[in-house]
């Protein structure tokens, strides 16, 4: 479970995350959804630890995400894995080597363990017998699938994907929103995603949390968020169907 409880941060003289607090369950799809520029990129970069708060606090099962305890820092860092946007490969390297590139950094297993550990995140996430092939080579779709194989590489507990379905067809996206329910349920993960998509909203997802201009505005679940009488809310359902 995360708990945020009145998270601030300001940059200049615009604050950008206005007091958010919520709760992400285990074993949960829980979605924040929001216009862009209204928050929700720099709140996921500040819950994994990459900006730094103003004020309130960020806690991974009552452990506190403080940037001067770097020792309790760290072991948090450690139990998160990451989706980027955009899969973030590294082109130079094949699937094998992307894969097993956080094992290298943060473990000391063995070349023969490391490779086991990927080939079990490989076939978690589908992909088999594609270790020698090389980011060019695969689809989109597939690159997103070799980013989630190397975000659970470590044997995470809380995972975070920002906009996973971007750039995808409609049938590969459903594809990547079953593999991270699939993955959530059987790791009994904290799952955290940024997303504009609503069929991920209606499909997959949980907990909502919707940022308004910075603030925690609406959260729910889904089958409250067609009921909800929450202005800015139905504006940016029905702006998303629209697009």
């Amino acid at each position: 479970m995360i708990e945020l409880k009145d998270v601030r941060k300001k940059y200049q003289d615009k604050e950008v995350l206005k007091g958010i607090s919520g709760v992400f369950e285990t074993g949960k799809i829980n979605l924040v959804i929001g216009a862009s520029g209204h928050g929700k990129s720099v709140l996921m970069r500040s819950m994994v630890g990459l900006i730094d708060i103003d004020s309130g606090s960020i806690s991974y099962d009552n452990r506190v995400l403080d940037f001067e305890n770097y020792e309790q820092t760290k072991e948090i860092r450690r139990d998160i894995g990451m989706l980027f946007q955009g899969a973030a490969l590294f082109n130079s390297a094949s699937v094998q080597d992307n894969v097993e590139f956080p094992l290298k950094m943060f473990t000391t297993m063995s070349k023969e363990e490391r490779l086991h550990r990927v080939n079990e995140c490989l076939k978690s996430v589908h992909l088999e017998n594609v270790n020698s092939k090389f980011p060019a080579e695969i689809s989109g779709g597939m690159k997103k699938r070799v980013g989630i194989a190397r975000a659970i590489a470590l044997d995470i507990k809380y995972l975070f994907c920002d906009e996973p379905n971007s750039g995808l067809d409609p049938i590969t996206s459903r594809v990547i929103d079953d593999l991270i329910l699939e993955i959530t349920t059987n790791l009994n993960i904290t799952t955290i995603i940024n997303t504009h998509d609503m069929k991920t909203v209606f499909d997959i997802g949980d907990n909502i949390l919707f940022i308004y201009k910075g603030d925690h505005w609406w959260n729910g679940t889904k089958s409250d968020v067609k009921n909800s009488n929450n202005k800015e809310l139905q504006e940016f359902l029905n702006a998303s169907y629209i697009k």
